[in-house]
C-alpha cells in the first residue's frame, strides 16, 4: 500500500529536471526532498523547492535514502544513475533513452531484473490518454485487423537550439531526441516492429547529425508503416503541439498519426474514428465519422501518478527497462539503416 507521503529526490536540475519538481511539489503524497546537480545555479532551484542541493548524487542517496528518484541527466548518464538506485533497492524514473548505447542499456536491464528494482523509463507519452485509448481501441477490434499506420514529427527548430554543440554531433540528432518517442507510440499501439528502412538527410543544415528522415516499418503483426520527421520543416503535425500535452509548445490541433485497419481508420490526437455505416459497407459508400472523447488528463500528471504507484508497490512499471531498450534498439536500427541504405531488423542489433 502506498506511504502517506513518498519522499522523492531528482539527479539534474535542468529544464526537465526542474518541470519533475515542480510536478513533485504540485501533488499530494509526493516531497521534494533533494536534487543533485553539481551547476551552483541549481542550489537556488533546490531551495526553491524546499528540498536539499548536493553536488553529487551518490552522497544524496546514501544520505537521503530517499524512496523514489527521477533521473533527468544527459543520456550518456542515464545508465550509470539509475544503477546507482538499483544499487540501493531505489525504484527510478530515468528519462529517455534508457541509455546511450544497447550495451549500457542490457546492462542496466539485467541489474535491474536480477535485483527485482523497478525502472520506469520515461516516455511520458504512453501516460497521455489519446496513446492509451488508441492502443485500447486496436486491441480491442474497433478497426479490424490492423492494416497499415502513418506518422509525422515535423517541426522547425530554431538556430540558438544548435549553440549546444551535442546536438550537431552523432547522438544529438532528432532520431534519439524526438522520433524515439514517436517509436516508443508505435510500439506500444501497435506491437513490436520487426524491420525498417529508412532515408536521412541533413541536406538543410549540414551537421553531422540527421535533420530530416523517412522511414518505412514492417511490424511483427504484419501491418506496414511510414514515418516522416524533420526538425527543419515548418508543420503543425506532430504530437508535441498536436496533442497539447507537451511542456513547452503551444497547442496547435491537427494530427500526427494515422492508423488504418479493415473495418475502420483512426487519426490521432483528434480521436476521429472513422468507418462504413454498416458492417457490410462498400468501399465508394460514405464513411461516418465519430469522435472517440478523453478523460482530459494530463501526461506528465499521469506518469508521476503511475510512479508513485510503482514506488510504493502497487503497479509495475508500464515502460519498463527492457521496453524502453526495445525501443532504444529501433531507433538505432533506423540510424543504421539510414546509414548503410538497406533494412534492419531491431532484434538483430
Amino acid at each position: 500500500m502506498q506511504a502517506e507521503v513518498l519522499r522523492f529526490a531528482i539527479m539534474g536540475g535542468g529544464l526537465i529536471g526542474r518541470e519533475h519538481a515542480a510536478l513533485i511539489a504540485a501533488t499530494p503524497g509526493a516531497d521534494l526532498v533533494a536534487i543533485a546537480d553539481p551547476a551552483p545555479a541549481v542550489k537556488l532551484v533546490a531551495s526553491e523547492f524546499g528540498a536539499r542541493h548536493y553536488l553529487d548524487y551518490q552522497t544524496m542517496l546514501d544520505e537521503m535514502r530517499p524512496d523514489g528518484v527521477i533521473i533527468a541527466l544527459p543520456n550518456a548518464l542515464h545508465a550509470q544513475a539509475a544503477t546507482a538506485c538499483i544499487e540501493r533497492g531505489i525504484p527510478c524514473l530515468v528519462e529517455k533513452p534508457v541509455a546511450d548505447t544497447l550495451e549500457a542499456a542490457m546492462d542496466l536491464v539485467t541489474a535491474a531484473e536480477r535485483a527485482d528494482v523497478p525502472v520506469l523509463v520515461g516516455h511520458q507519452r504512453r501516460h497521455s490518454p489519446d496513446i492509451a485509448r488508441a492502443k485500447q481501441l486496436i486491441e480491442d477490434g474497433h478497426l479490424g485487423r490492423l492494416v497499415g499506420v502513418n506518422a509525422m514529427w515535423l517541426a522547425d527548430k530554431p538556430e540558438p537550439y544548435f549553440d549546444a554543440a551535442w546536438r550537431r554531433q552523432a547522438g544529438g540528432g532528432p532520431l534519439l531526441i524526438n522520433l524515439i518517442h514517436d517509436i516508443d507510440c508505435l510500439r506500444f499501439i501497435c506491437g513490436d516492429i520487426a524491420e525498417v528502412m529508412a532515408f536521412t538527410s541533413n541536406s538543410v543544415r549540414g551537421f553531422e547529425v540527421e535533420d530530416s528522415a523517412s522511414v518505412s516499418l514492417r511490424f511483427s503483426s504484419g501491418a506496414v508503416g511510414t514515418v516522416l520527421m524533420s526538425d527543419a520543416a515548418v508543420s503543425p503535425h506532430n504530437w508535441d503541439t498536436a496533442a497539447g500535452q507537451a511542456l513547452y509548445f503551444p497547442h496547435q490541433p491537427e494530427n500526427a498519426y494515422f492508423f488504418s485497419g479493415t473495418k475502420a481508420a483512426l487519426a490521432l490526437p483528434s480521436m476521429d474514428l472513422w468507418k462504413h455505416e454498416t458492417e457490410e459497407g462498400h468501399w465508394q459508400d460514405p464513411l461516418v465519422r465519430r469522435h472517440v472523447t478523453l478523460d482530459g488528463s494530463r501526461a506528465y500528471v499521469n506518469q508521476l501518478a503511475h510512479f508513485m504507484k510503482v514506488v510504493a508497490g502497487d503497479a509495475k512499471p508500464l515502460v519498463s527497462a527492457r521496453d524502453g531498450m526495445m525501443t532504444l534498439a529501433t531507433i538505432l536500427a533506423i540510424a543504421r539503416s539510414g546509414r548503410e541504405r538497406r533494412p534492419v531488423n531491431p532484434a538483430d542489433l
